[in-house]
């Protein structure tokens, strides 16, 4: 009952959203979570699934196409989802100078992780960021994030996104958004 494919295809839940090894048939575990996948398709401004399949890749390198054919439907349903109701809605905001300055901390401290930092190092490190920069509520720190680098107010987990996305390419979304190319 927490897959919501259950509440839309009930009785008949469609093969695949269920695994056979228990009575109880709990959903099928992916890799990556489908809103992981929508915010990816959205921050890469992809309706390519091919795209999306390079990250899953390099995230989960047994993943493909073929061998995962339920992630490969998440993908596909996930870039409709982005062209449909994410992309109309879009909207970046310019960073103001303290959040700038916060911005370029979260790219330093991002370069300087280890190439193997797993999405939980990162995430403590966005957190970490955040709090030397005086955001009290950390909800205002994420919500800038999303807003100036994904161009909406709510988003992934930061550190599991930055994970699938890349640190490199997370440091060029960064810098792209402190010079104003997002917005």
């Amino acid at each position: 009952m927490e897959n919501p494919v259950w509440h839309i295809g009930r009785p008949a839940v469609p093969a695949g959203t269920r695994s056979s090894s228990s009575a109880a048939s709990e959903p099928r575990k992916t890799p990556v979570s489908f809103g992981l996948l929508l915010n990816l398709a959205a921050v890469c401004n992809t309706e390519d699934p091919a795209v999306l399949w390079g990250f899953i890749t390099r995230y989960a390198p047994d993943a493909t196409p073929e061998a995962a054919p339920y992630l490969d439907r998440l993908a596909v349903h996930a870039v409709a989802y982005y062209r449909d109701f994410v992309k109309p809605t879009k909207i970046y905001r310019i960073p103001d100078a303290a959040e700038k300055g916060a911005l370029q901390a979260l790219a330093a401290a991002l370069e300087a992780l280890p190439p193997d930092a797993g999405a939980e190092a990162i995430q403590t490190e966005i957190y970490e960021v955040g709090k030397r920069h005086e955001y009290g509520n950390l909800r205002d720190w994420f919500r800038m994030l999303y807003e100036v680098l994904l161009g909406q107010s709510a988003g992934p987990r930061f550190g599991s996104f930055v994970a699938l996305y890349g640190k490199d390419e997370t440091v060029a979304l960064i810098s792209r958004a402190v010079s104003g190319e997002r917005a």
